[in-house]
């Protein structure tokens, strides 16, 4: 189903102009200023606060994603770029346009006459500041929370720096109050938000599932520093009458037709067109992925090319097979220094006569920036797949971690349905971008048999590694989850037969950095920075490459899984 989003989001900034001051001494003086909204509809602060969790990420898909993320992950190569300061924007967004808001909402909840009535409309905001408060911490370790927008209420602006454990502890605890809450069909005639929740227009058993992807989220980084604690959790979510999100359905979706986060233009291509990488490019074409054309255009090469080549005397590069029956999809080393040679043609074309052919396959741009050049489609923003919750599902029943409890399906099933709804997913946002499509109809034949794929359908030699490998595949619309994963895991893995992650000569940082905030919280920043054996104020790439947060200090590095 699309979201469309015309409605509400402006009369809920009024109350937000509050928001950018919530860490400052004078955020009391609203309370006094005639413009500003001070008995809200709670149905509008919601979807403030939704909007701005997808929206803010206009920058952050240009300057962090696309010129940063996905190049350490190697599911693009790119011009390689410093890191800048036009990262971790998702940072003040979570103070200044998602919080507020959420807080907001409980307050005027429990200063309602009939508060018992808006106990689900509660619960809600908790699950929505654990989805990005995982985000923001997973770059930049301790962060305020249980102190956080105190400013706003108790006149506190300097909030202790929460360690992560503290944070994930917390998260676990909120999630569990939110999904009890939801999940109480006792509780009478509740209040909801309507058409205004734009994820899910009030379905209170899909906020239960979200909540529950949500602690699979956290078991899954918790994995390397508390392996008990990563299996109790999923137990629970596994037990949960509910459940994690199982069915495409059940995602939380946002489109809106204004939101362009690469714009009308070349935002897209900014500093560096991003292209397929070697190892991503080969397993897509090896494996018949229908993914293959939803992620990636076709290059240059045009029916005839042999002929051509013969004609005027040219001979193709040694990675051009001229028998390929999907010549057009060719990758590029993923380090452009360790292939110089291949690396060429990722900026320069093969001349044939009066031709020009670029021969490595770009990034699918449609596919991310759906009004580029004066097109028409709707860029759908995904924040949490059905396909990431079913693999992680697969992958902890894969490693053991169930125990007695009932996990409805084996491994190799909740797989399949990762892997269908990872296919079904991509398909949907491709068709509402106006970009290239896999399949018409349900596409159930062509996932049929790429199911049956001897590269894809588990085996009982590497079944994890399989595993693994589709929830990264998938990762390419979420590219901190695809950050995360490939840090927390090590995986894809260098010399690996099945996929391999390709040589790389570049120094990748592990996380992001907060700056000393000022004078009012100077002291619990350095407390923060120093417990977590960070550099204050170090923003070099070879700082960030070595000082880790808690829960990646004892993962394997990239590259290097067992």
């Amino acid at each position: 189903m699309k979201k469309i989003i015309n409605i509400y989001i402006a009369a809920a900034g009024m109350l937000l102009l509050g928001g950018v001051h919530s860490c400052t001494k004078n955020f009391g003086d609203i309370n006094t200023n005639p413009s500003v909204v001070t008995n809200p509809d709670v149905k509008y602060l919601l979807s403030y606060s939704e909007d701005k969790m997808i929206t803010y990420q206009g920058t952050e898909w240009v300057w962090e994603s696309m010129e940063q993320l996905l190049r350490y992950t190697q599911h693009v190569t790119a011009s390689p770029y410093e890191i800048t300061n036009n990262v971790n924007t998702r940072y003040n967004n979570y103070y200044l346009q998602i919080l507020p808001n959420l807080f907001e909402i409980r307050r005027q909840a429990d200063l309602k006459p009939d508060k018992d009535r808006y106990q689900k409309i509660k619960a809600v905001t908790y699950v929505l500041q654990a989805l990005h408060g995982i985000k923001v911490t997973d770059v930049n370790g301790s962060i305020p929370y249980t102190e956080a927008i105190e400013g706003r209420y108790q006149t506190r602006y300097n909030p202790v720096y929460d360690n992560q454990q503290t944070l994930f502890n917390t998260w676990l605890s909120e999630l569990d109050n939110a999904i009890k809450v939801l999940s109480d069909n006792s509780l009478a005639n509740q209040a909801d938000y309507g058409n205004s929740d734009i994820f899910y227009q009030s379905n209170w058993t899909n906020w239960v599932k979200l909540a529950n992807t949500l602690k699979l989220r956290i078991a899954a980084r918790l994995e390397n520093v508390d392996n008990a604690k990563t299996k109790q959790v999923f137990q629970q979510v596994m037990q949960d009458g509910t459940g994690p999100i199982d069915v495409v359905a059940a995602q939380p979706r946002y489109m809106n037709p204004i939101y362009t986060p690469f714009g009308t233009g070349g935002d897209i291509d900014y500093r560096s067109r991003r292209y397929a990488t070697n190892s991503i490019m080969m397993f897509l074409k090896n494996s018949s992925d229908p993914r293959l054309p939803i992620y990636f255009d076709k290059n240059d090469i045009p029916v005839g090319f042999k002929d051509s080549l013969i004609k005027y005397g040219v001979t193709a590069p040694a990675f051009i097979d001229l028998n390929d029956p999907l010549i057009n999809f060719q990758g590029g080393p993923a380090d452009w220094t360790t292939d110089p040679v291949k690396a060429t043609f990722l900026s320069n074309s093969l001349p044939v006569g009066p031709n020009k052919y670029f021969l490595i396959s770009p990034l699918n741009r449609r596919f991310f920036s759906p009004k580029l050049n004066g097109a028409t489609g709707n860029f759908e923003d995904v924040p949490v797949t059905c396909a990431e919750s079913c693999l992680l599902v697969a992958e902890f029943i894969q490693k053991g971690y169930a125990g007695g409890v009932d996990t409805k399906g084996n491994a190799n099933a909740w797989y399949i349905k990762g892997i269908t709804a990872s296919i079904v997913t991509m398909n949907e946002i491709a068709g509402n971008a106006g970009s290239t499509t896999a399949f018409t109809g349900d596409g159930s034949t062509l996932i049929q048999a790429y199911l049956n794929n001897n590269l894809v359908k588990l085996n009982g030699a590497n079944d994890l590694e399989r595993i693994y490998i589709q929830a990264y595949l998938n990762y390419l619309r979420s590219p901190n989850e695809a950050f995360v994963f490939c840090r927390r895991t090590g995986y894809p893995k260098l010399g690996s037969a099945y996929y391999s992650r390709e040589v790389s000569n570049e120094t990748i940082p592990r996380r992001f950095w907060l700056l000393d905030p000022g004078e009012v919280n100077r002291t619990n920043w350095n407390n923060a920075m120093t417990d977590q054996g960070f550099t204050p104020n170090a923003q070099d790439i070879n700082t960030l490459s070595t000082q880790r947060v808690w829960y990646d200090k004892p993962a394997p590095d990239l590259g290097k899984g067992q």
